[in-house]
């Protein structure tokens, strides 16, 4: 199969839960979707799957009546339906859950479970016990043993997930649509999350599952559709897929043209770190040179985004030295000093570290380089928005223009957006904090592409990645962290998975 060539999509089995049919959505002249299909049937788990930007959300969001569509049809249970908002479809049984649950903190968890439905009353006065009873129905059928009494805020993740579901069965959801739903949760959390959606499904509630995590995919679903540039692609039982094939008709190119080539870095030392030490960082000392890539490597807390927080001066090293092009930085923890020397740091969190979602693009580039788009004390429109333009060219991210919000574009996008923001000033050296997470492979291999040539011109980067794949394609050479300190180091060219995770653990050190 050619990755770029639409497939017929098969015929729908039985009476079918959901269908779109050739949908189309444009805002402001744009096509968000061109001939987007979907087909959900009772009784399974179906992913959705596309690169940031290929259509998925506006999908999604026309499912359950958040927008209407320009052209195209839905129907519910084989009966034409038209969703006049959120209300409607909820009527109709389609309920999605997003990434950012929408869960009331400083409310009960049976509150979160009843918000919206019609709680048990007399005379307005809400018959506690009678409500708490009905929550606890809800939960049991998940077989979930949450205190319906105790604050949702004070849950885990996966028991906030939990009463998010609770809620949409309480809504009578018989489509349930989850957005990214394992973002936030450990492995533990994620088998108990899907022991619960395969009960729901064998109750006969149709399941969209969306996700970048092909792996989860693979073990959960069992029918698959493509999305690329707003259209339906390729819809496939999971059995006759393999994850190459997803990720080829996903980017309509071959996988194997994820990492560009390596071989850019020079001898002429940039960075120097000796016997640098905070709060976990013990004792880490190493050279980065001009037009290298250092991945940086490691388990959850074995100090790695603190590593680069040291680095970029956000926390306060208690010793060793930081040197960039022959400059010692100041150890007290001075981010201005940083950014003077030319080290610039794109966080973990881009939503809440990287990015501000209610401001636009133009603003948000242009609050990072105040010097390049003012002068006299006076900030020039024109120049705020030719930097935006330029960046966003640069990076190719997919915005109606530069005076979209940041919070309305795809995951995959907003990355960009602080990527571009941090490049525009032109630093000598690139700090990257899982620069890739959370988003499709497309979107990855634009920014693999984006720091080799960024190498290739010189700029030092040290990014640090919880991927072994990514950290062996990336990079030229690997530090692996283990408890504060590096407990193994290997050039990236034929570098060994089992090795580096030996080193993870501290096996080797």
């Amino acid at each position: 199969m050619s990755a770029s060539t639409a497939e017929p999509i098969a015929p729908p089995v039985g009476q079918l839960a959901l269908q779109a049919t050739a949908i189309s959505k444009h805002f402001d002249g744009v096509a968000a979707l061109t001939d987007a299909r979907l087909d959900v049937r009772p009784g399974e788990i179906h992913a959705l799957l596309g690169e940031n930007g290929a259509g998925k959300s506006t999908l999604i969001k026309i499912l359950t009546g958040v927008y209407r569509p320009d052209a195209g049809s839905i129907a519910s249970d084989g009966e034409p339906v038209h969703f006049a908002g959120v209300k409607d479809a909820h009527q109709a049984g389609v309920v999605a859950l997003y990434q950012e649950l929408s869960i009331v903190p400083t409310i009960s968890v049976a509150e979160n479970i009843l918000l919206g439905e019609r709680t048990p009353n007399t005379a307005g006065l809400v018959r506690w016990p009678e409500a708490n009873r009905e929550a606890r129905r809800h939960l049991d059928r998940l077989n979930q043993r949450i205190p319906v009494r105790r604050l949702a805020g004070q849950l885990s993740p996966v028991q906030q997930t939990m009463v998010a579901v609770a809620r949409a069965l309480a809504a009578d959801a018989r489509v349930l649509i989850l957005d990214e739903p394992t973002a936030s949760l450990t492995d533990t959390e994620i088998k108990d999350l899907f022991a619960v959606l395969r009960s729901l499904r064998d109750e006969g509630v149709g399941i969209v599952y969306v996700s970048h995590r092909l792996e989860e995919v693979f073990e959960l679903c069992d029918r698959v559709t493509i999305m690329r540039n707003g259209s339906t692609i390729s819809t496939r039982d999971v059995a006759d897929i393999t994850i190459e094939g997803v990720i080829s008709t996903m980017v309509g190119r071959d996988p194997g043209e994820l990492f560009p080539d390596r071989g850019t870095a020079t001898d002429r030392a940039v960075v120097s770190v000796e016997s640098l030490t905070g709060r976990r960082v013990q004792d880490v000392s190493f050279t980065a040179h001009a037009g290298e890539v250092i991945g940086i490597g490691g388990l959850a807390g074995s100090g790695r985004s603190e590593l680069l927080c040291l680095l970029a001066g956000a926390q306060k090293a208690t010793g060793g030295t930081i040197t960039v092009a022959g400059r010692v930085l100041p150890a007290k923890g001075d981010v201005g000093a940083v950014l003077d020397a030319g080290m610039v740091l794109v966080p973990e969190e881009r939503r809440s570290q990287g990015v501000s979602l209610n401001a636009s693009i133009q603003d948000n580039i242009a609050l990072a380089n105040l010097e390049k788009v003012s002068s006299g004390g006076w900030v020039s429109a024109r120049r705020v928005t030719e930097l935006a333009r330029r960046s966003m060219e640069n990076l190719r991210i997919k915005a109606r223009g530069p005076r979209q919000h940041v919070g309305s574009l795809s995951g995959g996008n907003q990355q960009k957006v602080v990527l571009a923001k941090m490049l525009a000033r032109e630093p000598h050296v690139l700090l990257l904090d899982e620069p890739t997470r959370g988003i499709d492979v497309g979107t990855k291999a634009e920014i693999y592409r984006h720091i080799r040539e960024l190498a290739a011109q010189g700029t030092t980067i040290i990014a640090v990645s919880s991927e072994l794949p990514e950290l062996i394609g990336l990079s030229d050479r690997i530090l692996i962290m283990h408890e504060g300190r590096i407990s193994g180091q290997v050039p990236a060219e034929g570098a060994d998975e089992e090795l580096l995770l030996s080193y993870c653990y501290g096996r080797n050190a």
